[in-house]
């Protein structure tokens, strides 16, 4: 598999409050069937969508360490990384560290306190498969301070930036190249004050409305929608353990693309 262009995203985590407990609501939500668990790192289980890598599950190690999700984005040299991060005012939580043959990890906040990870591959490639049933479609930057990101992001990983042409929307699109990677959405008042900036992760559904029933019946609370924009019919939920992500169904599309603006 080919290296994938610097800061695309290539993996995603969630450290969780309940292992099985997690699995079960993954697994019987996405169809996921789960590896071995690595007890030499940390119990870390990775998740599967016909035999592909998708995800992986993680047990915190202690009651003061937060749940969530969390996307990796490709490097080719993590240290390199990690250093352009500090220069551009974020802070690194996980210096660069080996993990076994698999890759070398970083992890690490934006000036706005937007955790996301980095991963310069070594065994691991990153995901097995995208945008399939039960595999990651998507992801957005959640930020009250929008400026701070869109100055950051590119300046570490290169990105582009075109913004959406809607003055009651801030919201912008982070591109490497044509191709739109992630998206940036600026936290609005209807956000409690309590609750963290973060990266939120979409996953794909074949049926977002079935989906989001299911996810309820399995304990997860529906945030919002689910809404049907030009990318798809989605909507953002919070699972068991009050960690965010949203699921979409790229099939069912409405409305018209809204109009970009290129500001990078």
């Amino acid at each position: 598999m080919p290296a994938e262009a610097e800061g695309t995203p290539c993996w995603a985590d969630a450290t969780v409050g309940d292992l099985a407990e997690a699995k079960r609501f993954y697994g019987e939500l996405l169809g996921w069937t789960f590896g071995d668990t690595l007890a030499e790192y940390g119990s870390y289980t990775q998740a599967f969508v016909n035999e592909k890598a998708v995800a992986a599950l993680m047990p915190r190690q202690s009651e003061q360490m937060p749940t969530g999700w969390c996307l990796y984005l490709e490097s080719p040299d993590a240290a390199a990384t990690a250093s352009k991060i500090r220069d551009n005012g974020g802070t690194v939580q996980v210096k660069p560290m080996q993990v076994g043959e698999f890759g070398t990890m970083v992890v690490a906040d934006d000036p706005g306190g937007v955790t996301f990870g980095v991963w310069q591959p070594g065994s691991h490639k990153g995901f097995g498969a995208r945008t399939v049933p039960g595999a990651y479609s998507w992801a957005e930057v959640f930020t009250r301070e929008p400026e701070k990101a869109d100055a950051f992001f590119p300046a570490v990983f290169g990105y582009g930036v075109q913004r959406m042409a809607d003055d009651a929307v801030d919201f912008t699109l982070y591109d490497l190249g044509a191709d739109p990677v992630m998206g940036r959405m600026k936290m609005t008042d209807d956000f409690p004050p309590e609750v963290p900036p973060y990266l939120n992760v979409y996953f794909t559904v074949a049926d977002c409305d079935a989906a989001v029933e299911k996810a309820k019946s399995l304990g997860a609370t529906l945030r919002f929608g689910p809404m049907t924009m030009p990318f798809g019919r989605f909507a953002a939920l919070t699972d068991p353990d009050g960690s965010p992500f949203s699921l979409i169904d790229s099939g069912t599309t409405g409305g018209e693309m809204p109009k970009l603006e290129r500001v990078r």
